[in-house]
């Protein structure tokens, strides 16, 4: 999920006695706990639901702890990030059951709009706070890839969408192991407008194309359309980095 995250080193906060990283990280694992125990019992989800969920959380709680690398808190704006976190993984966990997804389908798509709420409030409070980072930044654009491709999975598993909707969720992860062959391609680009606003397309349209009211054929215009703004965002990131390259 996390393989692109980099090491990066972050000033210690002037306060103390804040939470450990770890207790944060149990807390999220908590909340998967609850919420995955919630679909099982309460939803009648499979129980394979709660066991790939948390098997989703503890990959995200593995290289949180591995790249973070601190043990005074992971901060605010990180903590709504690790908030979103917990639900993509409850999310995620569902595709194990996708029957359970098609039976709440509105549930399914609210859960993902809350997660997509969240995905402006923590860059919102890391400005408030001064606590902006590079590896709050990573994190939360690699939280938004893996968001992306659960959504994309979603539609696939449900047969809502062919196999071809997953070069959406794919797309990310596909430019990062060609930046392993062509390292030009693996420098940094800079901050950009545009792309979070693809990304945040990408959500929307994934999400609507997921709830019951809209059929297949639809779904799928929405989703090619979408398709079509990200391979044309992504060709514009390429462009540049040839060129800044020569």
């Amino acid at each position: 999920m996390f393989l692109l995250f980099r090491q990066h080193s972050d000033k210690a906060p002037p306060a103390q006695h804040r939470p450990s990283t770890l207790a944060e990280l149990l807390l999220g694992l908590a909340g998967v706990l609850a919420l995955g125990g919630g679909l099982g019992f309460g939803l009648g989800a499979s129980p394979a639901t709660l066991g790939l969920a948390v098997a989703g959380y503890a990959l995200l709680a593995t290289l949180v702890a591995r790249f973070h690398r601190h043990s005074w808190g992971l901060g605010w704006a990180n903590r709504i990030t690790l908030a979103r976190g917990v639900l993509v993984a409850v999310l995620a966990g569902c595709l194990a059951d996708p029957a359970s997804i098609a039976r709440h389908a509105w549930l399914f798509a609210a859960t993902s709009g809350i997660a997509l709420l969240l995905d402006g409030v923590d860059g919102w409070v890391a400005r408030r706070t001064g606590t902006a980072s590079a590896f709050g930044a990573r994190f939360d654009m690699e939280l938004d890839a893996a968001f992306i491709l659960v959504l994309c999975l979603a539609l696939l598993t449900t047969g809502k969408l062919g196999a071809w909707v997953l070069a959406i969720g794919v797309m990310r992860y596909a430019f990062v192991l060609l930046g392993r062959r062509w390292p030009w391609m693996a420098a940094e680009l800079p901050e950009s407008r545009r792309r979070k606003a693809v990304c945040v397309w990408q959500v929307a349209v994934l999400l609507l194309a997921l709830l019951p009211p809209i059929p297949s054929t639809l779904a799928g215009f929405l989703a090619a359309g979408a398709l079509l703004g990200l391979t044309a965002s992504f060709a514009m990131d390429i462009v540049w980095l040839h060129r800044n390259a020569r």
